[in-house]
């Protein structure tokens, strides 16, 4: 890896740790996509874990679950954005050990967790090899981790309506995904890749649910006209159904191990 690719990568980071940072006190008010997509994998996680990281935990919903669910493990929560921490430790407290760090570099050593749990976390991860490798390392033998992440095709729907899809996040695709956990040496126990849709009254709306957790990075020198947003709004109404506006999420649901 370069230097300019060393630059490049801290530059991103920086950019989504502000992002989560600014979108933290109403992270959990509009999480409620991202909330629904994490309890698709919570009836698989395993009956018992001692030692326990959340990775991607931003303002710690999940963490204190498991703290609930695992009573009697050590539970740590990690994420990159120093905002979605300090919203945690208010709300939940020390009992549970919150960290600062970068899932593609782990501040843990080897063997440190039994079961990690992450949600809608990794595809903010430029480097997924670099992810999955410290997976490998930090997880005891026959350590599992539950993940949900997203794939291409992601908020569709509003790169329609703004006609600006190179502003919203480009996940991996799942082959590369699967290449990344192939390399890393973790055994994929289960995967199931589904499209969840949700619903919302208006534009505003739509747009509160995103840029409230953090999921749309500013672009520089972008400014909106009042005509730019009602051609948006024109464009999504097409494709109202029943229900709402939608917003698709195409998510990889993953279980992976790491063999005795």
């Amino acid at each position: 890896m370069n230097a300019l690719t060393v630059n490049s990568n801290a530059s991103w980071q920086a950019r989504v740790a502000h992002a989560f940072s600014r979108a933290a006190p109403r992270y959990d008010a509009l999480a409620s996509a991202q909330r629904q997509i994490g309890q698709r994998m919570w009836d698989s996680l395993p009956d018992n874990a001692y030692n326990i990281l959340d990775m991607g935990c931003g303002t710690g919903y999940w963490t204190q679950q498991l703290a609930k669910r695992y009573s009697r493990a050590q539970i740590t929560g990690l994420d990159l954005a120093p905002g979605m921490l300090t919203q945690a430790r208010q709300r939940y407290g020390v009992d549970i050990h919150w960290q600062q760090g970068d899932a593609a570099a782990l501040p843990f050593g080897a063997y440190a967790f039994d079961l990690v749990f992450s949600n809608l976390a990794v595809q903010w991860c430029r480097d997924l090899g670099a992810v999955m490798g410290e997976l490998y390392r930090v997880l005891t033998p026959g350590g599992q981790a539950h993940i949900t992440t997203l794939l291409p095709g992601t908020l569709e729907e509003i790169a329609v309506a703004w006609q600006r899809p190179e502003a919203l996040l480009q996940p991996p695709n799942q082959a590369s995904v699967e290449r990344a956990m192939a390399k890393s040496g973790l055994t994929i126990n289960q995967q199931t890749a589904t499209v969840e849709r949700f619903y919302y009254p208006d534009l505003q709306a739509v747009m509160a649910s995103i840029k409230g957790v953090g999921a749309q990075l500013p672009r520089p020198n972008t400014c909106l006209t009042r005509a730019d947003i009602a051609a948006a709004k024109a464009r999504f109404e097409q494709l109202r159904q029943p229900e709402g506006l939608p917003v698709s999420y195409h998510c990889l649901t993953l279980q992976l191990e790491k063999s005795l």
